[in-house]
C-alpha cells in the first residue's frame, strides 16, 4: 500500500474523519477480485487530489466498520464530507466516474447538506412521535 491512501482501523477511523473535512473511504478485501481492479484507479485519484484523505477500509481486519455503515458489497466508495456521509456507492468505479464523483462531492455546498440532513431527522423524529391510531 502507498502513502496516498490511509489504512482506516476501528482506532484512528473516527479521529481521521473528525479531523478531515473531506475523506474519501474504500471499503475492500483482499479476497475482492473488483476490489483489486479498484485499487489502481483509487491510488491514481489519490494522487490526482493530495488535499484530500484517501482512506482503505479491509472489511475483512475491520468488521465492526463494514457493519457500522451497512456494507454490503464491495468494493463500496463512501465520501464523508464535514462528517457527514455525501456518498456511498458499491462497485468498481472506472476512472472518469471516480473523478467525476470527486468534482461533484467537492462542489456540494456543505450548509445546504447539513441543513437537509437536520430537516430529514426532524421529519424523522415528527413521524416516530406523531403516530396516531
Amino acid at each position: 500500500m502507498s502513502s496516498t491512501t490511509t489504512e482506516l482501523t476501528k482506532e484512528n477511523f473516527d479521529q481521521t474523519v473528525t479531523e478531515n473535512e473531506f475523506v474519501l473511504i474504500d471499503f475492500w478485501a483482499d479476497w475482492c477480485g473488483p476490489c483489486k481492479q479498484f485499487a489502481p484507479v483509487y491510488e491514481q485519484a489519490a494522487e490526482a487530489n493530495p488535499d484530500l484523505v484517501f482512506g482503505k477500509v479491509d472489511t475483512e481486519a475491520q468488521p465492526e466498520l463494514a457493519a457500522a455503515f451497512g456494507i454490503q458489497s464491495i468494493p463500496t466508495l463512501m465520501i464523508v464530507r464535514d462528517q457527514v456521509a455525501v456518498f456511498a456507492q458499491p462497485g468498481a468505479l472506472p476512472k472518469e466516474a471516480l473523478e467525476d464523483v470527486i468534482g461533484q462531492a467537492r462542489k456540494l455546498d456543505m450548509d445546504e447538506v447539513r441543513a437537509s440532513v437536520a430537516e430529514q431527522q426532524a421529519k424523522a423524529e415528527q413521524e416516530g412521535q406523531g403516530q396516531e391510531g
